[in-house]
């Protein structure tokens, strides 16, 4: 008999790995049972209620089983109920964020990242808070008010005073109408008291990708460094709770391992979360293996295809229904709108994943961190999404006004955050077009403004966006809900 206890804060009884695979045996085994899967799926749908929405989300094993249907009537109805889900928790809104990498000296030796220790060809850099700032300023300049910042795992190179002054100055830096309002940090695994700094020095979401949940393949892919410590990584975001952040991101690099036993840890860590702390991840990133540097992506014997992957991101959309989904630009313009209708609700732009990439000219590559799929401009991603009938966010609102972790998540999980969202939306994308927009672009979306005012349900709600709307034309600027 084996342990597995979703409220254990011991890695291995909470992401039990025979858990994992009588999940799959379990799933195998009802893949044909349709009366099952019309129960799990009738069970998903979103519900109105009298204060909102309801959505009952999925266990890791029903939603395991759906993953492993191969009907194609029920997967077109998985990936409608998708759609229906993302509708209901977050509407027609698409956030828009950048990464910012500070530096890439590692310790490690992850065998996917090009970063590993052992590359002795990739030239090391990190930036100065000159460079930083310089970094921003380009950001600010494009449009971006939402960064993630990201370095490799360097205790000299990187310590933790380092993230908290680049953090400092990024906050630090108003440029003409621009401002950095959300920082969210992607860093290796710390300790308690480190994540309460981080969390006094004001960020967003704390993100950190598993790479797989298999322990062994995790030892095997991780052979030297801090980070070949499974437990130490996978208990990290307890410590993170711990130390107040509680707004966490939660990822694994598909391609690596089998991409059924990751679905299976993803949504087990997500019920941990839950069953621990009262609060699922806030978001919920999707990257998959991409080349790079020194890096093959065709030497993992676990690749998926665009079509495996679009069904992955539906399913966590609707066995996670409350939680952000990312899609970066690792992935292209193609795919990134197919899963966009199937529940991703947070796209980078213009992204460079070099150090120090923004302030060049021409975009480099030689410290990537991998290669760039979708290399359009923010302007064109922004302008992109709104003839797909998106609204583009730069809104950070929630965090600014401390509806973070479980204040959030009652909002979410009901539906009430659209009576924010919507109007905080549009508010700031208005602030795009004035600030940023090329005249194509501006003219599409003040289009798209008029149309989407009526959809705010509250005349008050309304009026005062509209007021807001008028004074962001005359130049004042960050009116949020």
């Amino acid at each position: 008999m084996y342990t597995y206890d979703p409220k254990s804060l011991v890695a291995d009884e909470f992401i039990n790995h025979e858990e994992i695979l009588a999940t799959l045996a379990w799933a195998d085994a009802n893949k044909d049972n349709v009366e099952l899967i019309d129960a799990i799926l009738n069970k998903a749908r979103p519900r109105r209620t009298e204060t909102g929405v309801s959505c009952a989300g999925l266990s890791h094993r029903e939603a395991s089983v759906l993953l492993a249907c191969e009907d194609p009537e029920r997967i077109q109805r998985m990936y409608h109920l998708a759609k229906d889900i993302k509708q209901a928790f977050y509407g027609n809104r698409i956030v828009i964020f950048c990464p910012l990498y500070l530096s890439n000296y590692c310790v490690n030796g992850c065998v996917y990242c090009p970063y590993h220790a052992k590359n002795k060809h990739i030239p090391r850099k990190r930036l100065t808070q000159e460079e930083v700032a310089r970094e921003v300023i380009a950001l600010q300049d494009m449009g971006h008010k939402r960064l993630a910042i990201e370095a490799g795992e360097d205790p000299k190179m990187s310590p933790i005073e380092y993230i908290l002054e680049c953090i400092e100055t990024i906050y630090a830096i108003k440029h003409k109408n621009g401002a950095i309002r959300r920082v969210n940090v992607n860093i290796a695994a710390t300790t308690v008291e480190n994540y309460r700094r981080l969390k006094d020095a004001g960020i967003g979401t704390y993100i950190l990708f598993q790479e797989t949940y298999d322990k062994k393949s995790y030892l095997e892919l991780h052979p030297t460094g801090p980070k070949h410590d499974y437990n130490y990584h996978t208990e990290a975001m307890d410590r993170a709770m711990e130390g107040g952040i509680d707004d966490l991101g939660l990822g694994v690099l598909f391609g690596l391992e089998r991409y059924r036993y990751e679905f299976a840890g993803l949504l087990m860590h997500a019920e941990h979360l839950e069953a621990v702390h009262g609060v699922g991840p806030h978001t919920i990133s999707v990257p998959r293996i991409n080349a790079a540097d020194d890096i093959d992506p065709s030497t993992f014997a676990n690749g998926i295809d665009d079509d495996t992957f679009a069904k992955l991101c539906a399913l966590i959309r609707i066995a996670v229904p409350y939680t952000g989904m990312i899609i970066s630009t690792r992935e292209s313009q193609k795919v990134r709108e197919q899963v966009i209708g199937l529940g991703v609700s947070q796209v980078s732009g213009g992204s460079r994943t070099s150090v120090g990439g923004y302030a060049e000219p021409a975009r480099p590559t030689e410290t990537e961190q991998f290669d760039v799929s979708d290399q359009r401009s923010l302007d064109e991603v922004v302008r992109w999404l709104m003839e797909l009938g998106y609204i583009p966010s730069f809104c950070t609102a929630c965090y600014r006004k401390g509806r973070t972790g479980d204040r959030f998540m009652a909002l979410c999980k009901t539906g009430q955050i659209q009576n924010c969202c919507h109007p905080n939306a549009l508010m700031t994308l208005k602030e795009f077009l004035m600030d940023y927009a090329s005249e194509e672009t501006r003219a599409i979306g003040e289009a798209l403004i008029e149309a989407e005012m009526n959809n705010i349900p509250k005349e008050r709600v309304r009026e005062i966006c509209g007021d807001h709307l008028s004074k962001i034309e005359q130049g004042i600027r960050d009116f949020r809900f």
